[in-house]
């Protein structure tokens, strides 16, 4: 009889580093850093009147940017969109907005619970800052598949995929700063983008702009 060598069976967690070791060969993304006259508006925001509250959140960043890098970049996110966490809550997991956003990435229950995060009068991981960076990972990466573009990942993030897919197709082009010279998006999201490069841009060097 002959002896057959049986196949050796890999395991879950050989194939989910197999994964990671691909992934990490495959070269991220970047947020392009454009410096215009809207980013510079948030930048002079940020060092003059805002300067008190970029000054909390780059204190509470030190705590919290390496482990929201990580899980960004093991699911083939720019890096550089961990500053949205910033300027939606300050990168507070206690964070609670008036329309009842939660957590450091402001999530709203049917948002937050479409991405496996359970929200009951007992327990709330919009306020887990782990489990919500990675259901935040997991929304952008659906952003970004369906963009391809950072700027419009991050603008589909503040007001919605369709939103944005719609301002597509109603201005016959893809770039953010086309389709914000319009009325069709709120100045909410007009603004959103520029707030996140600025802040990008003071965070990754902020010794170089007056911060320590």
């Amino acid at each position: 009889v002959a002896n057959y060598e049986k196949a050796p069976v890999i395991g879950a967690e050989v194939e989910d580093l197999i994964a990671s070791e691909k992934l990490s060969e495959v070269p991220l993304p970047e947020v392009p850093l454009v410096l215009n006259q809207q980013v510079e508006k948030w930048m002079d925001y940020f060092q003059g009147r805002g300067r008190k509250y970029f000054v909390k959140w780059l204190g509470r960043s030190g705590r919290y940017v390496p482990m929201m890098k990580q899980i960004l970049r093991e699911n083939g996110i720019p890096e550089g969109l961990i500053y949205l966490s910033m300027i939606e809550s300050g990168f507070s997991p206690n964070a609670y907005s008036r329309a009842k956003a939660v957590g450091p990435w402001q999530f709203m229950k049917f948002t937050g619970e479409r991405y496996g995060l359970r929200v009951t009068y007992w327990i709330d991981e919009r306020m887990d800052a782990e489990k919500s960076t990675l259901a935040a990972a997991q929304h952008l990466k659906d952003l970004y598949d369906e963009f391809d573009h950072s700027y419009l990942a991050a603008a589909g993030y503040n007001a919605g995929a369709g939103k944005i897919s719609r301002a597509i197709t109603r201005y016959q082009t893809e770039d953010f700063w086309e389709m914000s010279k319009s009325r069709y998006l709120k100045p909410e999201t007009k603004n959103y983008v520029p707030k996140l490069l600025a802040a990008s841009l003071l965070a990754s060097d902020p010794e170089k702009y007056g911060f320590t």
